[in-house]
């Protein structure tokens, strides 16, 4: 059965449908094919909205320099040891089969523990059914996915669902009040709070230096280990820093891309000016093309451009997003965009093709510069309807800088 009946039919079906009879018999199956591996593992599991990759490679890099024999499943791959697996296109948490896969071969191998990021979509489709964890890590809460759990009160129920079957339960000292979530938690059991500090990355150092005391390792230790953390690939990470910067990053939604361009703006030198990129993807929570309205109050010039559009057309987006800016103050340029040219503040424009817009803001940088790359980090593909095409941010960047430079 192709893709594109299997597709229509979903449009027809509730999602709760297809995960009872569909996913969850698959998640099933998947855990008595390879003999449940995880209740011979310590498996730790990290959601959140935000936050969940960055946190869960801290772990990783805690326990890993700590001696202790751990795998990571994220986003970006899966690690064992100086081996790499790729995970798929657009995946963070795989598919029952590949995952449990993963887990036997862990097993296997002698792993003591496997640190595994979690999506809202991962469990509510029972991707992670039959995984006794020992540790659910709760990063944070804010409005997201909302295109797939249609609520907030289901996306919360989603994320919650990884605090229930965990031993320990982590959740971010910020949502301890939180009534929605507060209903879900078992309060027989033990619940860690940890300090949400005054950043993202003080948030997700104290959710690792919290696991990592409940894992026996001290707090001291811990961390002292953050400062030797190698950082991750695509997470706000600064591919250039010469007379500009240029800085990667994987923020796709409102709240995100604010936090980013808020650090950004601390690093433009003298007169420069905060340059973003960005686009929103297709077929995902329309909420997130709000980014323009962000774009226009935190950056100087942006540059509305292709992330995933899938079935969509990238000008349709693009213009949603032009929509948000404009409402928000932004005006768009319509000249010739170069280093020589003074450009107004609050100025943006359309550039479909992503490579033409990275070079574009890539010539336009001037000594003291900051651009920011958003929403697409460390991917390799990019999808086009339903195809997906080769892609990488920083193979960009490095044409875009060879062609300034050439």
């Amino acid at each position: 059965m192709s893709t594109t009946i299997i597709s229509s039919i979903k449009q027809y079906v509730p999602q709760w449908i297809i995960n009872t009879f569909f996913h969850l018999p698959k998640a099933i199956i998947a855990n008595i094919r390879y003999g449940f591996p995880a209740r011979e593992i310590k498996v730790v599991g990290i959601t959140g909205t935000k936050g969940k990759t960055t946190t869960s490679h801290l772990i990783y890099h805690i326990l890993k320099e700590n001696k202790k024999r751990t795998i990571l499943i994220s986003t970006i791959a899966a690690k064992f040891g100086t081996k790499e697996i790729d995970t798929g296109f657009h995946v963070t948490t795989p598919d029952p089969f590949a995952l449990q896969k993963l887990l036997r071969q862990a097993v296997r191998q002698g792993y003591e523990y496997a640190v595994l990021e979690v999506t809202s979509s991962g469990l509510d489709q029972y991707r992670v059914w039959g995984i006794p964890f020992e540790i659910g890590v709760l990063t944070n809460i804010t409005p997201d996915h909302i295109d797939y759990h249609k609520t907030m009160t289901a996306y919360t129920n989603a994320k919650g669902k990884l605090l229930q079957v965990a031993k320990y339960a982590v959740i971010n000292n910020q949502y301890r009040d939180n009534q929605e979530l507060n209903r879900l938690l078992d309060h027989s059991k033990p619940l860690v709070y940890f300090d949400g500090g005054k950043s993202a990355l003080e948030a997700n150092q104290n959710a690792a230096t919290t696991v990592a005391t409940l894992l026996n390792i001290s707090g001291k230790v811990a961390k002292k280990l953050l400062n030797t953390f190698p950082g991750v690939a695509g997470r706000f990470e600064t591919v250039y820093d010469k007379d500009f910067q240029v800085v990667i990053d994987f923020a796709h939604t409102p709240e995100s891309l604010q936090v980013a361009l808020t650090v950004l703006r601390a690093r433009v030198k003298n007169k420069g000016k905060l340059i973003a990129l960005f686009g929103s993807a297709g077929l995902r929570d329309p909420g997130r093309r709000r980014m323009g309205e962000v774009a226009a109050k935190y950056s100087d010039f942006f540059i509305i451009t292709a992330d995933d559009p899938r079935t969509e057309t990238v000008e349709n987006i693009s213009n949603e997003i032009a929509g948000y800016a404009k409402k928000a103050g932004a005006k768009q340029f319509s000249g010739s965009i170069s280093k020589s040219v003074k450009l107004p503040p609050h100025r943006y424009t359309c550039i479909p093709d992503r490579q033409t817009g990275i070079n574009t803001a890539i010539n336009l940088a001037n000594k003291g510069d900051v651009i920011g790359l958003f929403g697409k980090g460390h991917e390799q593909s990019m999808c086009y309807g339903t195809t997906e095409q080769p892609w990488s941010e920083h193979n960009a960047v490095k044409k875009a800088l060879e062609h300034r430079f050439k």
